[in-house]
């Protein structure tokens, strides 16, 4: 069953500006597309949660909750800047900034030993935001590599119609 509208008088569908695009589409791709390697992309990951649990620790005092909420874009943003041959690497990076950056939240005393074991308490209790980081960076890391072998086999196939082509 199909249902057709007719069209008010006068009314002419407006034209989006950009051939058709969603503004939101093409508010994005304004961002920066960074294509990090898998070091750059670790390096990028455990310098940003260092820095926003530093940051968590001087504005609200350690705040696991703001630190575990800061932790899911700094995973998706890994998983999306990181070249498409390090994809792999995504899932593998986020669990271990968020370990770097747990050490200021932690908050623990007595010297090594009371630190250490403060980290190991942290990492635990904040396992939850740790595998939804985690879980994040790999579904777009999975996706990302799905959509580059479907556009490879693609590619494959126009090469193989061209090759088969006759030529005039």
């Amino acid at each position: 069953m199909t249902v057709t509208v007719a069209p008010t008088a006068g009314a002419a569908p407006k034209p989006r500006p950009g051939g058709g695009v969603p503004p939101v589409v093409l508010a994005l791709r304004r961002f920066p597309d960074p294509r990090l390697t898998g070091i750059g992309a670790g390096l990028f990951a455990a310098l940003a949660m260092f820095l926003l649990a530093c940051l968590d620790r001087l504005l609200l005092g350690g705040s696991e909750l703001v630190y575990g909420l800061l932790f899911l874009p700094v995973s998706a943003l890994t998983a999306l800047w990181v070249r498409p041959a390090d994809l792999v690497t995504a899932p593998i990076i986020v669990p271990i900034a968020f370990a770097v950056g747990v050490i200021p939240v932690a908050g623990g005393t007595g010297g090594f030993g009371g630190q250490a074991m403060a980290v190991v308490t942290a990492l635990a209790v904040q396992a939850g935001w740790l595998y939804g980081g985690t879980l994040i960076a790999g579904l777009i890391a999975t996706v990302r590599k799905v959509r580059q072998m479907r556009e490879r086999q693609r590619h494959l196939l126009r090469a193989d119609r061209a090759a088969r082509r006759p030529r005039a």
